[in-house]
This record gives C-alpha cells, sequence and structure tokens, in this order.
C-alpha cells in the first residue's frame, strides 16, 4: 500500500486509490459533482494546503531564496498539532491502503507537495 504525490487534473494511475486535493480551493467552473470524473480529486482536504497568504507567496516564488522563505513558513504551520495529526494520519494510512494527495501546480519541485512528500516519508509513510 502507498501514497501517490500527483497532480490533480491529471489521468489517474492504475491502483492509486483514493485522491485528496490538499488544496486551499476547489477548482473554478467545475461542478462539484464532476471533481472525481475528471481526476481532479475525490475528497477536498484543505487541512494541508497552505494559509491563503502564505499560498500567494508560494506562487510567486520565482526564485531559491524565495522558495525557501516559503517552505519554511509553510513548515511552521504544519507543525500546529492539527496539521501534524493529520500527517501522522495519511502516513498510517499508507500501510492499509492506497491512497493519493496533489495540488494543481504543474511542478512539483516548487509545490507544497513536495513538502508534504518529505514531510510523509519522515513520518514512515510508504510514498510512491
Amino acid at each position: 500500500m502507498t501514497i501517490s504525490i500527483v497532480r490533480l487534473g491529471s489521468p489517474r494511475e492504475e491502483g492509486e486509490g483514493l485522491r485528496i486535493g490538499t488544496v486551499r480551493r476547489p477548482p473554478r467552473g467545475v461542478k462539484k459533482e464532476d471533481y472525481a470524473r475528471k481526476d481532479i480529486y475525490d475528497v477536498w482536504f484543505p487541512n494541508l494546503a497552505p494559509s491563503e497568504a502564505l499560498l500567494k507567496e508560494g506562487q510567486g516564488a520565482t526564485d531559491e531564496r524565495a522558495w525557501k522563505s516559503f517552505t519554511r513558513k509553510f513548515l511552521a504551520e504544519l507543525k500546529a498539532p492539527a496539521a501534524s495529526k493529520d500527517l501522522d494520519l495519511l502516513a498510517a494510512l499508507s500501510h492499509h491502503t492506497n491512497l493519493s494527495i496533489g495540488c494543481y501546480c504543474a511542478d512539483e519541485a516548487r509545490c507544497h507537495r513536495s513538502i508534504l512528500r518529505q514531510l510523509l516519508v519522515d513520518r514512515g509513510a510508504d510514498v510512491r
């Protein structure tokens, strides 16, 4: 069993499992009942998305210095007890079922999902 880290809206891989959208907002212009059919997500889980202000900072991080600043601040947000417990839950679930988490960003290296990937690995998750 594993967690896959995916780009929301990309075609699902075989055995990917439940797709969880770790994004601040649902997609615009898409009916709620079409989210899963369009490979966006099955469940919206904004708990592990950057705060609204930090999201804007991350989207504007065009150089390494700005990205490191975003990363530091996002890690601080994820140290909150609720976010930490959510990460622990996903890590534990990865040993019992297939699931995926994702975001809309095209480049995972400049997306909060890269940070989530590392935090899940650090918690012993089985990450694909």
